[in-house]
């Protein structure tokens, strides 16, 4: 056979499934390689999808075409919305996953796929000619052709493992740590980073007393992830509970005690934590003042007795990890089935990409996942799958899809990235983008599914019932706009009920839903004319009318900086001689060589003087 494809992608984690997946469903002959073929999909982590912001994440990556949701939807051992008590725009779904089938129904779906070879090899070195990618070469000294190649190498680039003062080459849950391709990239000029991670230790369930904790239910009407997946019960979803469990005064006296024995602080880690996803250590040194810490107690999977201490993780030696543990109520005689440990790794500086993910450097080289500087699975999963659309729709030679700010969190992501760059592995916040009320998880069909149906992902029939929902939900929204309620007994009681202000004259029913203590469902019986209709589009429908001044403010602030995004700028600028602009201003645009005037203006280091003064050159060269 020859050794030969369109598209090779590196890695087979979340983000190297996604950007693998989406190129050979458009139609490009695509190879995976992994590591080890048992751990394609596989979850070193929390087991776990989801959560605030991470949550929307998943439901974008379906719109676009992408499996993460799928997976998640039938591998669900509990579903949770996060934030309910807030407002729309923060309302995240999480999920605990079943982390043995998630990995079983990923590998499957990546061995069905036509255009996708997947194969079981360590990547050791880039080939390129007269600066574009040209191929790879294995640890066994083949080498394949390729005209595009997707780094999603995840955590195993020169990983290494700290447990206490024990340190040792090796990758994520005891695999070997990939070695020779961080020394490939550098020699093409690509610059690494070193970051770190950590994981809590795995616990036998039969070794903790469960009754003595807190129980944490599924919700009852859980809304799945993807448009592919059926609507499920809380009964079907929910197979097993979770539980919660707090620190206290002697498991912060162990910790703090045995402080210069962990790995963090011994000095033998060198790379940067992630800010957000802490140890359990640097939450005591960081927040001295708190007298406890909150845990969950997380299962993985039906069919093992493996526990998740979610909130635990360290780099302590063994020893202090079992003194950790058996100082938490319930866990007296808690049992170590994988001890807890910190991993370093190589990333690149994603500033060194084009928002395609795509390197300045090198053409035809694109990188996603852990491997651009992130944390988290979804994140990953994200950035895959726009680096595998975009090798894709280049192979096809196409235009690329660019994701902006206000269509998408991933928009969000890939902007931050490749415009900010990050000292620490990235974690994906709802506070990190201007326009949440826009970017709802409820409404992220409504904001990709058209671009996952133009790129080639989302097929006609899909696309026609997305179409159809789309159509109910403005349908619903002109009747409330239009329907008005008079102001009888049964309207007045109902007001009572809600603790609202009671009417005189007639009201139109959006008017009624715009007070915040009422609920669309709460207007059900004095609605007498309203039709059946799935959730999704009463979801929808409710937060469009309820929030509609917020979403019109947001909605002109996108128009207001669509002007700066539409500003091109070109790739030859010499900033440096522009006359007027700092020279901070102009390192910092050199560097990053923006692409619009409104990427110019989130770079760190470029203010508002600099962006007039790129203006009014703008302008002189179109007079000119």
């Amino acid at each position: 056979m020859e050794l030969k494809t369109q598209i090779a992608v590196i890695g087979a984690g979340h983000a190297g499934i996604e950007a693998a997946l989406a190129s050979a469903r458009m139609g490009i002959d695509t190879v995976l390689f992994t590591m080890n073929l048992d751990a394609v999909g596989n979850m070193p982590c929390n087991p776990s999808i989801g959560g605030s912001a991470k949550g929307h994440l998943v439901f974008e990556i379906d719109a676009l075409g992408g499996e993460m949701g799928y997976a998640a939807d039938r591998a669900t051992i509990q579903s949770r919305t996060l934030n309910l008590g807030k407002g729309a725009a923060v309302h995240s779904k999480r999920v605990q996953a079943d982390r043995a089938l998630y990995k079983t129904l990923m590998k499957k779906t990546i061995e069905e796929e036509p255009k996708l070879r997947l194969v079981q090899a360590e990547i050791t070195e880039l080939l390129t000619e007269d600066g574009y990618v040209s191929g790879v070469v294995t640890h066994l000294g083949e080498v394949w052709c390729a005209s595009r190649v997707i780094i999603a190498s995840g955590t195993f680039l020169e990983s290494q493992i700290f447990v206490g003062d024990k340190v040792y080459s090796a990758g994520p849950d005891g695999m070997t740590a990939a070695k020779g391709l961080s020394d490939s990239l550098r020699k093409l000029g690509i610059t690494l980073q070193r970051f770190k991670t950590g994981t809590p230790a795995r616990v036998h369930r039969r070794s903790i007393d469960l009754d003595s904790l807190e129980i944490q239910a599924g919700e009852e009407e859980p809304t799945p992830y993807s448009v592919r997946s059926p609507e499920r019960t809380g009964a079907d979803t929910n197979a097993v509970p979770c539980h919660v469990v707090y620190t206290n005064k002697n498991t912060h006296k162990v910790i703090l005690d045995n402080l210069s024995r962990s790995a963090m602080y011994s000095g033998n880690i060198t790379g940067e934590g992630p800010r957000y996803c802490p140890s359990i250590e640097t939450k005591l040194v960081r927040f001295a003042d708190k007298e406890r810490h909150q845990l969950f107690v997380e299962p993985c999977g039906l069919d093992t007795d493996e526990m998740y201490i979610q909130g635990f993780s360290t780099s302590m030696p063994t020893d202090v990890q079992y003194e950790m543990l058996h100082s938490l109520d319930g866990f007296e005689k808690a049992e170590i089935m994988r001890y807890a440990y910190a991993i370093e790794y190589d990333c690149a500086d994603p500033t060194e990409m084009l928002p395609t993910l795509e390197f300045k450097a090198v053409k035809g080289l694109y990188g996603a996942g852990q491997f651009n500087g992130t944390s988290g699975y979804e994140e990953a999963a994200a950035q895959g799958l726009v680096a595998g659309i975009n090798a894709a729709l280049a192979e096809q030679g196409r235009e690329p899809m660019i994701l902006s700010r206000s269509s998408s969190y991933i928009g969000v992501l890939i902007d931050d990235l490749v415009t900010k760059g990050t000292a620490e592995p990235y974690r994906m916040m709802t506070s990190r983008s201007e326009y949440r009320l826009l970017l709802r998880q409820d409404n992220a069909d409504l904001r990709l599914t058209e671009i996952g149906h133009s790129v080639g992902l989302v097929d006609d029939e899909r696309y026609e019932k997305f179409l159809t929902k789309k159509a109910m939900i403005e349908k619903e929204v002109a009747r409330l706009e239009k329907t008005t309620v008079a102001p009888t007994d049964a309207v007045n009681a109902l007001l009572r009920e809600c603790g609202s202000t009671e009417i005189t004259t007639g009201i139109k029913l959006a008017e009624l839903l715009r007070r915040p203590e009422i609920s669309y469902n709460a207007l059900a019986s004095i609605d007498p004319s309203r039709p059946e209709l799935p959730k999704g589009v009463r979801v929808t429908a409710e937060v469009q009318v309820k929030y509609e001044g917020y979403i019109k403010r947001e909605l002109a602030e996108v128009e207001r900086q669509k002007k700066l995004e539409e500003k091109k700028l070109p790739d030859n600028i010499s900033y440096k001689d522009i006359l007027g602009l700092r020279l901070e201003a102009a390192e910092k645009l050199e560097k990053i060589k923006p692409q619009s005037v409104g990427q110019a203006s989130r770079i760190s280091g470029v203010n508002p003087a600099d962006i007039s003064v790129l203006l009014i050159y703008l302008s002189q060269g179109k007079t000119k």
